[in-house]
């Protein structure tokens, strides 16, 4: 925000099963803003999936795309914009995304966050959680633990709805 309280865009972190792509939805709604989920633009741009992409070009191809994409989208204003859970490795990544607007971190309890990913994990939507995703959600919570600490504000949703973390979003903003 800036020093008006004023926002230009919103940008939503935080690992998967957390609410980004939901809370997003609200938010931009709400606001009359336009949302971007990142990982869906990246879809679009590809002409792939991001199942394919890993597959095809690795994962590094994908973060390539992931940093592009973030670039151009928070060049502008007025976007709700929900990132990938691994958007927040690179550095440039996170500078971009704190000049480009308001960062806000969603967490979660780990027990929630398998519950929330078991059903994507299955149907093969999510390739970091290929084979035994219990496991796999476990190890990188551990890899991550401290990556989303650069965000402005951070909201726990282990027991919130999303529509109750857009509401606190949205009292922050006034």
């Amino acid at each position: 925000m800036d020093g008006q309280g004023k926002c230009r865009n919103i940008v939503i972190v935080g690992f998967m099963g957390t609410g980004k792509s939901t809370v997003s939805r609200i938010l931009s709604e709400r606001l009359g803003w336009e949302r971007i989920d990142t990982d869906e633009e990246i879809e679009r741009r590809a002409g792939k999936s991001i199942p394919q992409i890993f597959a095809e070009d690795g994962e590094a191809s994908f973060r390539d795309w992931e940093s592009r994409v973030l670039t151009d989208v928070l060049s502008g204003s007025g976007k709700v914009v929900a990132t990938g859970g691994g958007a927040v490795l690179r550095e440039s990544n996170r500078q971009v995304m704190l000049a480009g607007g308001w960062v806000v971190a969603l967490t979660a309890d780990k027990d929630s966050l398998i519950k929330r990913v078991m059903s994507s994990a299955a149907s093969g939507t999510r390739p970091l959680l290929a084979g035994d995703a219990e496991a796999r959600v476990t190890a990188l919570l551990e890899s991550r633990r401290r990556a989303y600490d650069f965000a402005q504000a951070t909201i726990d949703t282990s027991r919130l709805s999303p529509a109750d973390v857009a509401n606190m979003m949205l009292n922050w903003m006034q």
